[in-house]
């Protein structure tokens, strides 16, 4: 992934979730991204500017009538030149005055000025994320377009447990890069997407399994996200996290795989089925017997691809004859030329032209 050339504001608020700001902070700089940080007076209490201003290589802005800042109305100037806007931590005070169109301080009145997309990351105690007025607040900001993180569950600051912890930095990431996606092609669609192994049990302790780590069907699943789809994400046992947005279901046997497919079947509009399911058979016999449109082969026996690597090397194969072979690549590469080659198989068979059908071949 990468932001290079992106230029960002980043809005940090009264929160003890501060501190995971950092480590994002430093993410988007080293993705390439030029980053802005606005702080609240409450922000300030819980680190210093000095981190910031050190990460960021820029002034930190918090006050709008700061004899130093060179421009009377930068907080404009700042809201024409920025292509994102994120408020990590976001507290129930600043999802308030976004809510109700308060601006009584910098990043507040950039709130306001923001012609770019703005993503909120809430953060704050389970009680709090669940009072009516901030749920209403919420759906206010979403209603309005504003992107809402919704926060993750754990164990909090007060020491209770609930929903309202910070989401980890590679989920913000994620989202954001969500919002600057300059491809939106598969909006309105609904993918079903198939990961990772199944565990066939022979008894009540040992099972038989393969060594598919789920990464292939996971960047999948990432890349229609970032397209615009909505993903219903099947999993067998894995160490991944389900990309944020993608609708998980967890599941251990191959039936209970077949059952999820079959019972979110009816809504999807493209099933790509990347499972490593208990079974074997030559491609091309497997794709007559499959019934299916694209077929994705590999050889999971190369050294660097196939199971638990990074990168894959793939054939794709239609019902139709064709044939397109990819070099070796990224899994998420191969995730998008896996959906374009979907996408152009589709208008290929509703006689309509593609663009992604004319650059796929």
């Amino acid at each position: 992934m990468s932001l290079a050339g992106k230029e960002l504001i980043l809005g940090i608020t009264g929160s003890i979730a501060a501190y995971k700001a950092v480590y994002l902070l430093r993410e988007l700089t080293r993705l390439g991204a030029g980053v802005t940080v606005v702080t609240t007076a409450h922000a300030r209490e819980f680190i210093a500017p000095l981190t910031w201003r050190t990460l960021s290589g820029r002034p930190v802005l918090d006050d709008l009538f700061d004899p130093q800042t060179p421009d009377a109305v930068e907080h404009v100037g700042l809201a024409e030149r920025a292509q994102a806007m994120l408020v990590a931590p976001a507290t129930a005070n600043i999802l308030a005055k976004a809510a109700h169109g308060l601006a009584d301080d910098f990043l507040t009145t950039l709130l306001l000025a923001a012609r770019c997309p703005v993503l909120m990351v809430p953060a704050m105690d389970g009680g709090m994320w669940e009072h009516p007025a901030v749920v209403a607040n919420v759906r206010t900001l979403r209603e309005r377009g504003v992107s809402v993180l919704e926060p993750d569950a754990g164990a909090l600051a007060s020491g209770l447990a609930g929903k309202g912890r910070l989401p980890e930095v590679d989920a913000i990431l994620e989202t954001l890069l969500r919002l600057l996606a300059p491809t939106r092609d598969l909006a309105g669609e609904h993918l079903l997407v198939t990961s990772g192994p199944t565990r066939e049990p022979i008894d009540p302790v040992r099972y038989i399994s393969n060594r598919s780590s789920g990464k292939m069907g996971h960047a999948i699943a990432t890349a229609a996200l970032r397209r615009g789809a909505r993903v219903t994400l099947i999993a067998g046992p894995t160490p991944l996290s389900p990309p944020p947005g993608a609708v998980y279901v967890p599941v251990q046997t191959a039936e209970e795989m077949r059952e999820a497919a079959l019972h979110h079947l009816a809504s999807a509009t493209i099933v790509i089925k990347a499972a490593a399911v208990a079974d074997y058979r030559v491609a091309h016999p497997k794709l007559r017997a499959k019934g299916v449109d694209l077929l994705v082969v590999n050889d999971v026996s190369r050294t660097g691809i196939g199971f638990e690597a990074d990168d894959n090397q793939v054939v794709l194969l239609d019902r139709w004859g064709g044939a397109l072979e990819l070099p070796t690549m990224t899994k998420l590469e191969v995730a998008r030329a896996i959906l374009d080659r979907a996408l152009a198989l589709r208008a290929t068979a509703a006689g309509a032209p593609s663009t992604s059908d004319r650059t796929s071949r």
